[in-house]
């Protein structure tokens, strides 16, 4: 059985979120390790303390390297975390000799194996997920055909190639503006189906159910989604919850008022979910 990794990287701020991601993916994945790139002392010390199974935390002393630490005090907190997305799984591959490694965003949850995605295409490199955004909240021109919730890559030429060139970019510019076609870390990729062989562009649609596509579905249940357009029904692989405010109190705001999100998708991804920090 084809063993899968995943790299995600947070500080104390998102540890219940990347918490609640591990545990989603430990309940659905057969076969995988999540490497956690902790941005803090803090994190990283909870992490190796709690020694989950499947798990592996990585100081950021240990992450960072030269060329991170130059250009990091030319970038905020959340930049220097877009700029990194692509250097953690570069580490990820090389210090731990991987055949394939994916970046997840902390904030989702797995409702199925992730294994669906990689298998969509056995014989590709590289696998990017769309945005897919409802018409009213089209935001591709300055984010982005695809999001980067979701990029996996395998330890082949091509692979390599593609990972190499989107960590040097991130390194050269990573900011929080548009400028020159460049937005973070996440434009970069809208030319890569044309630019390189061996792109897949996932075509699972719950590959990425999210607060700007889910008015596209008709939510059954978190194990059951029926896309409009088609009357199609299919189990969900991920959420990504974008815009759930965690508060100390425990109190958690569902998303923001941006997004209309019905009483179906509160109930059956929202309240479950949330529901989950208050029990941490």
């Amino acid at each position: 059985m084809e063993k899968y990794n995943y790299v995600t990287l947070f500080n104390l701020n998102y540890l219940s979120r990347g918490l609640v991601m591990y545990q989603s993916l430990n309940a659905v994945a057969a076969n995988f390790t999540l490497y956690i790139v902790c941005f803090d002392d803090a994190t990283y010390l909870i992490l190796k303390k709690l020694n989950y199974p499947n798990l592996v935390p990585v100081s950021l002393k240990e992450f960072e390297n030269e060329e991170l630490l130059k250009i990091k005090p030319g970038r905020t907190a959340a930049e220097y975390c877009w700029t990194c997305s692509s250097s953690v799984i570069w580490y990820c591959m090389h210090t731990f000799k991987l055949n394939n490694c994916a970046y997840l965003d902390a904030d989702m949850y797995f409702y199925s194996d992730p294994a669906r995605i990689w298998n969509e295409s056995l014989s590709s490199s590289v696998f990017i997920t769309l945005h897919n955004y409802s018409s009213s909240y089209d935001q591709s021109a300055v984010s982005g055909r695809f999001c980067v919730q979701f990029v996996g890559f395998k330890n082949t030429e091509e692979g390599m190639q593609v990972l190499r060139e989107w960590k040097d970019d991130c390194i050269a510019w990573c900011f929080n503006r548009v400028e020159d076609g460049k937005f973070g870390d996440q434009k970069y990729l809208d030319v890569w189906p044309q630019k390189y062989k061996g792109v897949h562009i996932v075509k699972d649609v719950t590959a990425g159910l999210a607060p700007w596509n889910i008015q596209q579905f008709k939510v059954i249940n978190d194990r059951e989604v029926i896309q409009k357009n088609t009357a199609k029904s299919i189990s969900p692989v991920f959420f990504h919850f974008h815009g759930l405010k965690i508060f100390k109190n425990r109190m958690v705001s569902f998303t923001s008022s941006y997004y209309q999100i019905d009483k179906q998708t509160r109930k059956e991804f929202y309240a479950p979910y949330a529901t989950l920090f208050i029990r941490l």
